[in-house]
């Protein structure tokens, strides 16, 4: 029987490490499927496309080979220059893969973004020195009789690999894929502390928690131009972590749609955020966060550093 993600084998076995880079359009589930894979949340989640905006590493310990994990924001039509860093990031991430993984939504199927994802792989200066898997998610929201035609048509679009079903949210097929990765990935040295489940900052993965959080529970109130600015990162003396943070928005519109009336907003949704980090952190945090509408942070190069993001012109 496989391992499953997380688990060791035995000392016997040679050591593999390698790069696997998840691409696909916005929506996915990239971000679900390295989270399942790793066996813990590293990358934020949410419905609305686009809510992954820079190269993330989720590492995995699948037996005795560690994955690296590249979560990659999806792969659109860029109109913004935080679009275009998008767009940036993502192709970075797949330049060093030893394997790339194509994510689809298979309840969407072959969208026209998909077939653009697809193009642009097979355009690509590396295309054909890489394997190139296909991966079929959420197939437990469409009819299993569906499943095999929608496959075979992406594969007459390219003739990827290997193909995987599964359900990053269930679980379903994640142990399989694991497991061939595992074994495919190049023998080598560990480049990670086996404990070590990131390559993020924590003060930029906390940050990232509460922005999760903004999409959760503002949804469509509020547009995909906001952004948590980590401003100080502290451990007090009883052990207990101490973040500041500050969300960014474009108007003061939107500033009063953060904090709600009486501030109800912003503390339903710092509650919620400082859960999510005690769980991430195994102990207690104490989250303050402020709120600041600051017309055009977007093209602010001060901004993109503290938001760990590579400016592009």
């Amino acid at each position: 029987m496989p391992p499953e993600p997380g688990q060791r084998a035995g000392a016997q076995e040679p050591s593999r490490c390698g790069v696997v880079a998840l691409v696909g359009a916005p929506n996915a589930g990239k971000s679900t499927l390295v989270n399942r894979l790793v066996g813990t949340k590293v990358a934020i989640v949410s419905p609305r496309a686009q809510t992954t905006r820079r190269r993330l590493t989720g590492i995995a310990m699948v037996g005795a080979a560690q994955l690296l994990l590249v979560d990659t924001p999806g792969i659109f039509a860029p109109r913004r220059r935080l679009d275009r860093a998008m767009l940036a990031e993502a192709s970075e991430g797949v330049a060093d893969a030893d394997i790339l993984l194509l994510v689809v939504d298979a309840a969407t199927g072959l969208t026209d973004e998909v077939e653009a994802v697809v193009g642009r792989l097979a355009a690509a200066p590396a295309a054909g020195q890489r394997p190139l898997w296909l991966v079929l998610n959420k197939v437990d929201r469409i009819a299993r009789a569906r499943l095999l035609p929608l496959a075979a048509e992406l594969n007459a679009r390219h003739p990827f690999a290997e193909t995987f079903m599964v359900s990053a949210l269930g679980g379903d097929g994640v142990p399989a894929l694991g497991a061939r990765l595992a074994a495919a990935v190049p023998e080598g040295p560990w480049l990670f502390p086996e404990d070590r489940v990131s390559d993020a900052l924590t003060s930029l993965f906390l940050a990232e928690l509460t922005r999760e959080q903004l999409y959760l529970q503002l949804r469509d109130e509020l547009p995909l131009a906001a952004a948590v600015e980590p401003e100080r990162l502290a451990e007090r003396e009883d052990g207990a972590i101490e973040v500041h943070q500050r969300i960014l928005v474009e108007r003061e519109s939107q500033k009063a749609i953060v904090v709600g009336k009486g501030g109800a907003r912003i503390k339903a949704l710092g509650a919620a955020a400082r859960r999510e980090m005690e769980a991430a952190m195994g102990g207690r945090v104490h989250l303050f966060l402020t709120v600041k509408a600051k017309p055009g942070w977007a093209d602010d190069r001060r901004v993109w550093r503290d938001l760990g993001l590579t400016w592009v012109d």
